[in-house]
């Protein structure tokens, strides 16, 4: 974490002109559906996820529905994005509990996005960010935490919970949400994990992983 405010303000603006849309590959409708659609992409792909959930909402159109669904039927809908029983039973019991305790609102709190089921800090702060633009939200995907290390925004450090706050301390609250979303973007476009395109890459300038080893 060396890196100075007009270092990092150099690679915000830098990953705005490669990605100026900086949102997320989720597709969805309502704020639950975005909610649903987070825990189904759980070891799983955003395109895989995209391709599951318009059947699943055709079939289950409103929360009141998903609420009273059968477990097992939701399964069969969601099966391909893996992990398929729990997803099917955190996306029913949330959808009760959207009902019964926040009248059928995606909650705008940490506090209360935790404790809905399948709801970890990840989501959370996906839904504070995309729904609410909540300023600050780091959303601590794979990708944003591998980049984010080697460029030096951060120690290193794969937890989670560190890449968000030592990433929060750096970047500009008004920037990070579309930040981590353009993150994801770059990992898959350029700073691929397997085979990183750093010949191609324009955050060069700034990246401590090329600096050292290129």
């Amino acid at each position: 974490m060396n890196k100075t405010p007009e270092e990092v303000r150099a690679i915000v603006e830098e990953l705005k002109v490669l990605y100026p849309e900086g949102i997320c590959s989720l597709e969805y409708k309502k704020d639950y559906e975005l909610l649903f659609s987070v825990r189904l992409a759980a070891q799983c792909t955003d395109e895989r996820v995209n391709k599951v959930t318009p059947a699943l909402y055709a079939r289950f159109p409103t929360l009141e529905a998903l609420a009273e669904a059968d477990i097992s039927e939701v399964e069969e809908y969601i099966h391909s994005t893996g992990f398929f029983r729990a997803k099917a039973k955190d996306i029913v019991l949330a959808s009760q509990m959207l009902l019964r305790d926040y009248g059928g609102r995606v909650p705008d709190t940490m506090e209360d996005l935790l404790r809905l089921p399948g709801v970890g800090r990840k989501t959370a702060n996906l839904i504070l960010g995309d729904v609410y633009h909540t300023p600050g939200v780091v959303v601590a995907d794979t990708h944003c935490i591998r980049i984010t290390g080697l460029l030096g925004l951060t120690d290193g450090t794969k937890d989670p919970g560190k890449v968000e706050t030592q990433l929060r301390a750096v970047l500009p609250p008004e920037e990070s949400n579309d930040f981590c979303h353009r993150m994801v973007l770059h990992g898959r476009a350029v700073c691929i994990a397997r085979r990183p395109q750093c010949a191609d890459c324009t955050l060069r300038p700034w990246c401590d992983h090329f600096a050292k080893n290129c």
